[in-house]
């Protein structure tokens, strides 16, 4: 079951595994360099080709630990009131929930709801598996039916439809959830029947807090990660600090929680149930026609997937996971997305270059870095990133003689690094920079840290830095672990200066 829905070892190691250890979400450096979901070989889940809007530039809009009172977690579940009617006398009831994370427990509570609360809520469930003898092609008739379901529920006198994909088999494949439920999420919308019903989630594919944050932009009350929790619960003997079952599962909601709370703070939201059906995301490689009709009014400047072609990611997964790969028969596949893995997603920092450049700087050997750097140059034909699809169209016969342009030493005037703080790289890199570009001319900048002022003061003062002088010798041997030698008339300065005093 885990390979049907996409899991990789990374995701158990580095995402779930901390989570469920520490109740947060594992600390990882910036960057990606793996490709875009629309550009992989691998069969990626539709939560990757969706990337969140951001509205934030150092801080976000809101600090979720700092500003916590703000943030809230709870969901409404079932029919919402008519918000235009101020005299309605009996609003509809809804449950709510203190955070949107169902466990196993509160699933099964659902699934009886109309037991406990004497027919108030009653709850359906909608299968989105469909025959693997249907192929890929079968998805859009399959989407048609659960939508047309949805709607006959409703006018049954359901108030809370289980979008779930547990009835998952050999023979039966699950569309991709993210896909059914913004299909039934749509078009109760365009039906006018959205407000009669509350929306939740049992899957298989929710694993990190990314998925989950994508199912609640697009109508998500609640989510119940089936498979998530007992992956947690099956491995809770590996996990350090002598975890129980039930507290590892707890830590991982709990994880999930602080991770939604964050993400939602990028944007400035700071409840659940405005973030819920917000949309505030961004496709990048699904075709225009299936985002119109599927995922309607979300951004989608770069084409890509149609719905056809989602299918088939979720079917080539389903044919692996239970088919006869030796390979996958006890283990898991290895990911790769976060570290370079063999057989895993590719890499545009692969360890061919890393070594050619360490050996180049550490040996001073040039032809070497000129090997890197031909790697590095000639990695846009890999079509990892959009710019790699890019080629230039040269015609010899409009070409322009080179003393008819600026030469080099004019045009590197106009480079100016960019706004890296010194903490954020370090004392000796910072001050490279700015020599460097002091050197041909252009421009650094010192980013919101500022600079060391060691670095200016004897220029300020008229004194020139000398040849022989070297970084440790100007600023300081204490706060210089490499040192850098320097020629005469070097500048340590940073032309473009920003301080974050305002904090």
């Amino acid at each position: 079951l885990q390979q049907a829905f996409g899991y990789t070892q990374e995701d158990i190691k580095f995402l779930m595994s901390p989570m469920a250890a520490n109740g947060e979400e594992a600390i990882g450096s910036m960057g990606n360099d793996s490709p875009l979901a629309v550009l992989s070989d691998k069969n990626k889940p539709l939560y990757s080709y969706f990337k969140q809007l951001f509205a934030q530039v150092t801080n976000p809009p809101i600090d979720p630990i700092r500003e916590a009172i703000v943030m809230s977690l709870v969901s409404f579940i079932g029919p919402k009131p008519n918000l235009l009617d101020i005299n309605q006398v009996n609003p509809p009831l809804r449950l709510e929930v203190s955070q949107p994370v169902l466990d196993a427990a509160d699933m099964a509570k659902l699934h009886n709801i109309a037991a406990h609360t004497q027919g108030k809520f009653s709850s359906t469930v909608l299968d989105i598996t469909y025959p693997l003898a249907w192929g890929s092609e079968g998805v859009e008739a399959r989407l048609a039916s659960l939508c047309a379901q949805a709607v006959d529920a409703i006018k049954g006198g359901h108030n809370i439809l289980i979008i779930s994909d547990r009835a998952v088999a050999p023979g039966r494949v699950a569309i991709q959830m993210l896909l059914a439920m913004s299909a039934i999420h749509q078009h109760l919308i365009r039906e006018g029947l959205r407000t009669s019903v509350g929306l939740v989630v049992e899957t298989g594919t929710a694993r990190e807090v990314h998925h989950f944050a994508v199912l609640a932009g697009y109508g998500a009350e609640a989510v119940h990660p089936w498979l998530a929790m007992d992956t947690i619960a099956a491995m809770h003997k590996d996990l350090p600090g002598d975890l129980s079952s039930k507290k590892a599962v707890a830590n991982y909601v709990k994880a999930i929680g602080k991770g939604l709370s964050k993400i939602m703070s990028k944007m400035g939201v700071s409840t659940y149930m405005s973030y819920c059906g917000a949309q505030l995301f961004e496709a990048i490689g699904l075709n225009s026609e299936t985002v119109s009709k599927y995922f309607t009014g979300t951004p989608s400047r770069v084409e890509g997937l149609g719905v056809f072609e989602i299918a088939e990611e979720a079917f080539r997964r389903h044919k692996a996971a239970f088919g006869n790969d030796p390979v996958l028969a006890t283990m898991l596949d290895a990911g790769g997305e976060y570290a370079w893995r063999t057989r895993g997603e590719e890499h545009m920092w692969t360890p061919d270059a890393i070594a050619k450049l360490q050996h180049s700087t550490r040996s001073n050997n040039f032809s070497t870095y000129k090997e890197y750097a031909q790697l590095i140059n000639d990695q846009s034909k890999r079509l990892m990133t959009l710019r790699g699809l890019f080629e230039f169209k040269v015609d010899p016969a409009k070409a322009i003689p080179i003393d008819e342009v600026e030469s080099a030493s004019a045009i590197v005037k106009r480079f100016a690094t960019g706004a890296m703080s010194l903490g954020s790289i370090s004392t000796e890199a910072h001050a490279t920079l700015a020599v460097a570009m002091n050197r041909i001319g252009g421009k650094s900048n010192t980013g919101e840290g500022g600079e060391d002022q060691r670095r200016y003061r004897n220029e300020l003062k008229g004194i020139a830095i000398k040849q022989g002088e070297t970084l440790a010798s100007v600023i300081g041997s204490d706060v210089v672990e490499v040192d850098i030698p320097l020629k005469a008339g070097d500048s340590l300065r940073s032309k473009i200066k920003q301080v974050a005093s305002g904090r």
